[in-house]
């Protein structure tokens, strides 16, 4: 278990109404008496629960909301090879 200082929790919101939510801990590359040598780890996924129960906790929490719209599809025609 992560101090609440070195942990984060992360909820991305996109337009589409869908929600993912993260974690990030912070580690080192080196030693903790280096600072340059200490990061963000990648995003690993959690689940809401966890998000919330966090939160509750007192952990810090972020929200992102993303702007990026939906992709468009583009219909391809149907070939047929005979």
């Amino acid at each position: 278990m992560h101090s609440k200082n070195t942990v984060k929790y992360i909820c991305e919101c996109y337009p589409s109404g869908n929600k993912y939510y993260y974690k990030q801990e912070l580690i080192t590359h080196d030693s903790w008496n280096n600072p340059k040598s200490i990061n963000w780890s990648s995003p690993r996924p959690i689940s809401e629960r966890t998000y919330k129960n966090r939160k509750t906790e007192g952990f810090k929490t972020e929200v992102h909301y993303s702007t990026k719209l939906p992709a468009i599809v583009i219909p391809l025609k149907n070939v047929n090879k005979s």
